[in-house]
């Protein structure tokens, strides 16, 4: 007897209908996907092999591992770390052995949020990754050099995907227009406002699409423009009014506004984006880093500020921790500036990645053994806390063939002048220290 009540299958929400069916179909990630890149050859290759796709959101992590098992004919398994355990590792891997057995077809393992995975959760697939049983392929929007083990990265060829551009955005838009909302049109300022609240994101693209479908339909709507946009959606594209700035435009115009000493600015910006629905530990994460970029050691007071801010809004949450992050961004701008530390890290930085590997002098080195010191390891080297002042004048801590450099130039701004006070009497002791040894 046929059921009086079958199953209604729920729609497919528009950025499931519209996942491409083929590699050429994908926007965006040209560099890996254009011909003679990393990604399109993996696809002619014949050949699979684990990956990790680092990127961020809605730039076609789970589309493009959709599309390697389709290439390759195997079996699609996705796992997502948030919802996921060992266990549940352990019942796809049984999967995957009883599919090659039944049908000999091989399995891609896909891993959404692998960083979530804890270590013993990660190390828990290398078996059956060294064994071929399956290939991995982890998405993750965090750098995998940080989150992901070295042993599961070591097996694995890192491929970084982009945002996409507005032009890329816009190719995606015609696309949804030609195929899903051929009844409703856009005039270009919101077109522009709605790629731009996108940000790079496809899938926020789609999703604000068939938000805006459905709310003109109810209104019975055929040609969108601001006024609508601003009724129906003014929550969610507040953040991307007056002609569309990106995201990335407004937290320029805070840095810059900190760095410029202007605090009414740099709260207005703050507000703005707060206001439009940024991510409030993101802006906490560009604060700290523009205490570090701007103000270093001018005010090292500045940095406390900053993660106890941070750590007030963990706490809090919103919109009761905003107030710290707010007080923190008025505390930068009024604080002294300096990237003296910034640019001599960049000039370090600099100088290793054109030199060579110098060695460490003897005097330098660690002497934990007999034969250590046999070597001369960690001879003649002068204890600091003995000398006088506790500084060991004349003493020398570059490789012995590296010429002196002065990476750190101290601005006269804030606690870093008296850095600067004593480095130059630190550097007058060294001068008189190596005279005296010339004369000797």
């Amino acid at each position: 007897m046929d059921d009086l009540f079958p199953p209604v299958q729920p729609a497919a929400p528009l950025a499931e209908r519209l996942r491409p069916k083929h590699i050429d179909e994908v926007i965006g990630q040209s560099h890996l996907l254009g011909a003679g890149r990393p990604l399109r050859l993996a696809f002619q290759s014949g050949r699979l092999h684990s990956m990790i796709l680092w990127g961020p959101p809605g730039v076609g992590k789970t589309t493009l591992a959709r599309l390697m098992a389709q290439a390759f004919d195997a079996e699609f398994m996705p796992l997502s770390a948030v919802l996921s355990g060992v266990k549940d590792i352990r019942e796809s891997i049984s999967q995957a052995q009883q599919t090659l057995q039944q049908s000999g077809r091989h399995t891609i393992l896909f891993v959404d949020e692998v960083h979530r995975f804890n270590k013993s959760q990660q190390d828990a697939f290398l078996p059956y990754v060294e064994q071929g049983l399956v290939t991995f392929i982890g998405a993750t929007t965090e750098n995998p050099s940080f989150e992901v083990n070295n042993a599961l990265l070591s097996r694995a060829q890192v491929y970084v995907l982009q945002s996409l551009s507005q032009d890329e955005l816009g190719t995606l838009f015609e696309r949804v227009q030609q195929q899903e909302m051929q009844d409703l049109a856009f005039d270009a300022s919101a077109r522009e406002r709605v790629i731009g609240y996108a940000d790079g994101d496809a899938r926020r693209l789609l999703n604000v699409l068939e938000q805006i479908h459905t709310a003109a339909q109810t209104a019975g709507v055929a040609e969108v423009d601001n006024d609508f946009l601003d009724n129906a959606l003014a929550q969610k594209l507040r953040r991307f009014d007056k002609g569309g700035e990106a995201f990335y435009d407004q937290i320029s115009a805070l840095h810059k506004s900190v760095r410029g000493s202007n605090p009414d600015a740099a709260l207005y910006w703050l507000v703005r984006m707060l206001d439009g629905g940024a991510d409030a530990r993101y802006m906490a994460r560009r604060i700290v880093r523009m205490a570090w970029e701007d103000i270093g050691l001018a005010d090292p007071r500045a940095l406390q500020i900053c993660n106890d801010a941070a750590q007030t809004y963990e706490r809090l949450g919103s919109p009761e921790g905003e107030l710290a992050l707010a007080q923190a961004v008025l505390y930068l701008a009024c604080a002294p500036k300096s990237n003296a530390g910034y640019v001599a890290y960049n000039a370090a930085r600099a100088w290793v990645a054109k030199d060579g590997s110098r060695e460490v002098p003897l005097h330098l080195r660690n002497a934990p053994t007999k034969l250590m010191k046999q070597l001369d390891y960690g001879k003649e080297y002068r204890y600091a806390h003995d000398e006088a002042g506790a500084y060991a004048a004349g003493e020398r801590y570059l490789p012995d063939d590296m010429p002196e450099v002065s990476f750190y130039q101290p601005t006269d701004r804030g606690l870093e002048g008296k850095i600067a006070e004593k480095l130059a009497h630190l550097r007058e002791l060294d001068e008189a220290a190596r005279n005296t040894k010339t004369k000797k």
